[in-house]
């Protein structure tokens, strides 16, 4: 994969801060940058899939009117939990 250099401005005390968590952990400011923001972008990423599939789900809804009942929708959650609960006792 190809790689450029990006510029970041810190203030000091962020910086010194980097640096000695980079020193405890026994890794370089840069490689906690980069981890911080892989992280980062993960979260987001995830985030905004979620809202997307969320807001797809709700046109869905407001297309047809279909919607689950609170009892259907109980039965559906107690169903997996127990097959949660199954796979955990298998392992």
């Amino acid at each position: 994969m190809a790689t450029t250099t990006v510029g970041v401005k810190l203030d000091e005390k962020t910086r010194d801060r980097l640096k000695k968590l980079g020193e405890t952990r026994q890794r370089s400011a840069h490689w906690l940058m980069k981890d911080a923001i892989d992280r980062y972008l993960e979260t987001e990423e995830r985030y905004e899939q979620e809202k997307a599939e969320d807001m797809e789900r709700w046109q869905r809804y407001l297309d047809t009117g279909h919607a689950i009942s609170h009892e259907e929708a109980k039965v559906r959650l107690n169903e997996l939990a127990r097959k949660a609960t199954r796979k955990a006792k298998a392992e």
